[in-house]
């Protein structure tokens, strides 16, 4: 039994080491776009776009706000 405790406790530091490594792949792909600043600009009206999107839809489903 505590052999089964000990592989759970490794979950959480491989969601962050997991997690972590995403963005890091992530960042590494977008960075080459913010040296034209047309495409940077772009670059962070899609992320404040999709940042919007997600927060007023998970707003909406948890009935956070009188829609």
């Amino acid at each position: 039994m505590g052999e089964f405790f000990q592989n759970v406790s490794r979950y959480p530091r491989y969601l962050i080491s997991f997690t972590l490594g995403v963005f890091f792949v992530f960042f590494n792909w977008i960075k080459p776009l913010f040296k034209n600043p047309v495409s940077a600009i772009a670059v962070v009206g899609i992320g404040i776009g999709t940042f919007s999107l997600l927060y007023f839809t998970l707003k909406a489903m948890l009935g956070l706000s009188a829609v």
